[in-house]
């Protein structure tokens, strides 16, 4: 690890400080963020709003259930951003490897309901330890740090709901009075023929929530994750040294 290449400032934070330090690398690489990151997501939600027709809860438990694995371009993007690099789609194209590669069972199952899935995944994805290596950093890392960790993510998850619902509410706000009752029966599916509609508009909703949101998911528990990195390795010292010398 270049420490000294790291473009951001490294210092022991609180780990809600830490975490504000994630949206604002969102805030700075976002072009680069969605550039890279969204194409790729557009295909899932695309695939998945597909689906619609075999079930209308279908799309979004999909979208939900992937986001793990999508969450490693994020992640790529990221990773590279703190280094001051820019990314494109070419660039996570070429490592498609080691990026979308390997771990997609533990990914998409056990790991995917993880209270801390965000902060961990920089040790499965960035580390490259396996076993018993891997559960002794992973348990080093969360030590005493799980409840910030299960707060930020339990954070997002309420922003994520109160998002999507409060834009199917606008539905209702704007329809005139008489009509509401329609309007909300056409978005419970409760119609004759429009049903799939419905089911499909509330879905694209919920998949362009987690377009907006999910960068700042990830990028949150990353920021964390450095924050630790920084607490038990004294990167911050080793930055000033190496910058000063």
């Amino acid at each position: 690890m270049q420490v000294d290449a790291i473009a951001v400032e490294l210092r022991p934070r609180p780990m809600w400080e830490a975490s504000d330090l994630g949206v604002r690398l969102v805030q700075a690489h976002a072009r680069s963020l969605w550039r890279t990151w969204l194409p790729l997501y557009l295909v899932f939600a695309l695939l998945a709003l597909a689906t619609v027709e075999v079930s209308p809860w279908l799309p979004p438990v999909l979208i939900f259930w992937l986001k793990p694995w999508l969450d490693r371009s994020i992640l790529f993007v990221l990773s590279r951003a703190v280094f001051g690099q820019a990314t494109g789609f070419a660039d996570l194209w070429a490592a498609k490897g080691s990026v979308w590669g390997g771990q997609l069972i533990t990914t998409l199952l056990w790991r995917r309901f993880s209270p801390w899935r965000a902060f961990t995944q920089p040790i499965y994805q960035l580390e490259g330890q396996r076993g018993t290596a891997r559960r002794q950093r992973r348990k080093q890392l969360l030590r005493q740090q799980r409840g910030a960790a299960l707060g930020m993510q339990i954070a997002f998850s309420c922003i994520t709901t109160s998002l999507t619902f409060g834009t199917l509410a606008l539905a209702l706000w704007f329809a005139p009075e008489e009509l509401r009752g329609d309007v909300l029966n056409w978005m419970a599916g409760r119609g004759q023929d429009d049903s799939v509609l419905a089911s499909l508009c509330t879905a694209g909703v919920y998949a362009a929530v987690v377009a907006l949101l999910e960068p700042f998911y990830v990028a949150a528990g990353f920021a964390m994750y450095l924050n630790r990195r920084v607490q038990l390795e004294a990167w911050d010292i080793e930055q000033e040294f190496r910058r000063a010398f």
